[in-house]
C-alpha cells in the first residue's frame, strides 16, 4: 500500500511539474484556454511595440533639385547615395533654419545596421510602398535661386517646379492616388511657391500655415515641421540651482518690424521697456548676433516668441534647445507634433491681446513659481531631442518624429483614394462641403 501511494504521489508530482513548464515556459498554449484576457492584453502590448516601419519609396531625382543646390559647381546627374550624400555645410548661415528636406531625404539614404529604432525605411519597390517622398529642395530653391524674387535667377526656381511635376505627372503612382500618398517638403513660405497650387493634394511639410490659402493646406492633411535651430544644443546644462543660474526673467533678441501678425514685436518693445530683467533687443542675424542669442536664452528663464512675418520661427526651436522656457504671443499659431507633446507642460502662451496689455505678461511671468518653473526646465530638457536634426538620424530625434507624423497623416490620404477609385460621378461630399 505505502508503495502505491509513493507511486501515486510521484505520479501526481510529475502531472503537476509537466503542466507548469507547459504554462510558464513550454510552447503548448494552454493558457489560451484558461486566460484568454491575459493573451489579449499580451497581443495587445506586442503589437503596440513592434509596428514596422514605415515603407517609403524615394523619386530618383537629378541632383539638381537636391544635392545639387548645395555646390552649384558640380554639374553631376547622379543622384544621391548614403555614400556620395554630402554634409550638410556649416556656412549655410540661416538657409539652415529651412533644411528639413535634406534631413528627410537624408534619413531614407541611411544605411544603418539594422538595429536603430527608425520610424520609416527606403523600399526601391514603389509597389511595396506606403509613402513617397519627393527628394525637391524647395526651400533651399527659393533661397538659392529666388531669394530676392526679382532677380533673373528666380526662373531657375519656376522651372524645377515645372520640371518636378513634369516627371511626377509621368509616374503612375502620382497618377493612381494623384499625389495624396505623396510626401512634398516646403518649409519655407515661399518655397515652391509658383506652383504649389498643383500638389495640394499632398502631404506637405510645412512650417506654419501663414501663406497658404485654407483649402491649399490644413492640419489634418499636411506635417508640421520645427525649424531646425540654428544656436548650439545646450549639452551640459546641470547646475545645482537651476532657477537662480538663470537672472533674466525674460530674453527677446530679434528683428522688430515685421509684416502682418509680426507687427506685435514692434509694440511689445515699448511695452517692455523700463524692466531691469527683461531683456528686449533689436538684432539682425549674423553669426555674432546668434552666439549672443545662444547666450542670452541660456542666461534667461523665459524666452519670449512673437510672431513674425508668419506665426512660427526659428526663436522657439532656439529657445527648446537653449532649454529657456517658451513665452508663445501668436493667435494662429500650429506646432509640430502637438498629438503627442503637451506643449503647456513646457511653454507659455499670450494671446496678442494679453500681450499688449501693459505689465499683464511680465505679471504673469513673475506669479509663476521656482517649483513651476524647474518642472518646465526639466520637461525641455527630456523633449529636447525631439527638434535634433542629425546624420546618421536617431530614435525619435526630429526626422523620425516627422516620419511619425506622416504615417498619422495616411489614413486620411488612403481613404480619399479608395473613395476616387470607386465614384462614378463628382464627389457629392466635397461638393456640399463648399457650399
Amino acid at each position: 500500500m505505502k508503495m502505491f501511494g509513493k507511486a501515486l504521489a510521484s505520479l501526481i508530482f510529475l502531472l503537476l511539474f509537466l503542466f507548469s513548464y507547459t504554462f510558464f515556459i513550454g510552447t503548448i498554449d494552454i493558457r489560451s484556454h484558461f486566460f484568454p484576457l491575459l493573451q489579449s492584453q499580451q497581443q495587445q502590448y506586442s503589437l503596440c511595440n513592434t509596428e514596422s516601419p514605415l515603407k517609403v519609396y524615394m523619386y530618383d531625382l537629378p541632383r539638381r533639385f537636391n544635392i545639387g543646390m548645395l555646390n552649384r559647381r558640380i554639374s553631376d546627374e547622379t543622384t544621391a547615395t548614403g555614400r556620395n550624400l554630402p554634409p550638410w555645410p556649416s556656412n549655410s548661415g540661416l538657409k539652415k533654419q529651412h533644411s528639413v528636406e535634406y534631413w528627410m531625404m537624408a534619413s531614407l539614404l541611411h544605411e544603418g545596421d539594422g538595429n536603430e529604432s527608425i520610424e520609416a525605411v527606403r523600399v526601391l519597390n514603389p509597389e511595396m510602398a506606403d509613402a513617397f517622398f519627393v527628394p525637391f529642395f524647395s526651400s533651399m530653391s527659393f533661397n538659392t535661386h529666388g531669394h530676392i524674387m526679382t532677380d533673373p535667377e528666380t526662373e531657375i526656381d519656376r522651372q524645377l517646379q515645372i520640371d518636378l511635376l513634369k516627371i511626377l505627372r509621368k509616374s503612375k503612382f502620382w497618377q493612381r492616388s494623384e499625389g495624396r500618398d505623396h510626401v512634398i517638403p516646403m518649409h519655407h513660405p515661399n518655397a515652391f511657391r509658383f506652383l504649389r497650387d498643383q500638389v495640394n493634394a499632398s502631404i506637405l511639410v510645412v512650417a506654419d500655415f501663414g501663406r497658404y490659402p485654407k483649402n491649399m493646406s490644413y492640419l489634418s492633411k499636411d506635417v508640421v515641421a520645427p525649424y531646425v535651430h540654428v544656436v548650439d544644443s545646450f549639452i551640459d546644462d546641470y547646475p545645482p540651482d537651476p532657477f537662480e543660474s538663470r537672472p533674466t526673467l525674460l530674453f527677446f533678441r530679434g528683428r522688430t518690424v515685421r509684416k502682418d501678425e509680426g507687427i506685435v514685436r514692434a509694440k511689445l518693445a515699448k511695452i517692455l521697456v523700463g524692466y531691469d530683467d527683461v531683456h528686449y533687443e533689436q538684432s539682425y542675424a549674423t553669426g555674432e548676433s546668434i552666439k549672443a542669442s545662444s547666450q542670452g536664452m541660456r542666461s534667461s528663464k523665459f524666452c519670449l516668441h512673437p510672431a513674425g512675418d508668419t506665426p512660427s520661427s526659428c526663436r522657439l526651436f532656439d529657445a527648446i534647445v537653449s532649454h529657456c522656457v517658451p513665452v508663445i504671443v501668436s493667435d494662429r499659431l500650429e506646432l509640430p507634433y502637438e498629438d503627442e507633446l503637451d506643449y503647456t507642460q513646457f511653454s507659455v502662451f499670450f494671446s496678442i491681446q494679453e500681450a499688449l496689455e501693459p505689465g499683464y505678461m511680465v505679471n504673469q511671468l513673475r506669479q509663476i513659481s521656482k517649483e513651476r518653473w524647474v518642472e518646465m526646465w526639466r520637461k525641455l530638457k527630456n523633449i529636447s531631442h525631439h527638434y535634433e536634426f542629425q546624420y546618421p538620424p536617431k530614435k525619435e530625434d526630429a526626422v523620425n518624429m516627422l516620419w511619425r507624423q506622416v504615417r498619422h497623416k495616411l489614413p486620411r490620404a488612403k481613404l480619399a483614394v479608395h473613395r476616387s477609385r470607386r465614384l462614378k460621378i463628382p464627389d457629392w461630399w466635397d461638393r456640399r462641403r463648399r457650399r
